[in-house]
């Protein structure tokens, strides 16, 4: 493994490749302050985060009853049991999905509280997001209305 500092680069490493870290800020300044509202945000949806995450299930439960027949047309009969199978309880839709992640959405300076849980799911390549806001889901969809 080489090490060097390189003028364009900086410090970048060689190991079967060149890689380095470079701080990238973007919409902001870098000694931003993290919003009260998006701590507020995080602290209220960890402290009942057992509940909210029943409630994102029963949400993504009934936005996949809506659109799962759609998604089984598109792929065929041959795929259509494997990604967008039948399904009438939540324990069933649980082989479909896979948390991956939770955001604070941005603060648009209007105190409302907006966290996003972030899915990979079977019918969806893009996956699925859950929008909260004052800890009440308000959206179920693409990732994208979460990221």
């Amino acid at each position: 493994m080489k090490k060097i500092n390189h003028e364009l680069f900086g410090e970048i490493v060689h190991d079967l490749y060149w890689s380095g870290q470079q701080k990238i800020t973007i919409d902001g300044e870098e000694d931003d302050l993290i919003p009260t509202v998006q701590e507020e945000a995080y602290r209220k949806f960890i402290t009942d985060i057992n509940k909210l995450t029943k409630e994102a299930e029963q949400a993504i439960f009934e936005y996949y009853k809506e659109e799962y027949m759609e998604y089984r047309d598109m792929v065929g009969d041959e795929s259509a049991d494997k990604i967008a199978p039948i399904i009438t309880t939540i324990q069933e839709l649980v082989k479909l999905v896979e948390p991956v992640g939770l955001s604070i959405l941005p603060d648009f300076e209007d105190g409302i509280r907006r966290v996003g849980l972030i899915f990979n799911c079977t019918w969806e390549e893009d996956g699925v997001g859950v929008k909260f806001e004052n800890e009440q889901v308000v959206e179920v969809g693409y990732q994208d209305i979460v990221i």
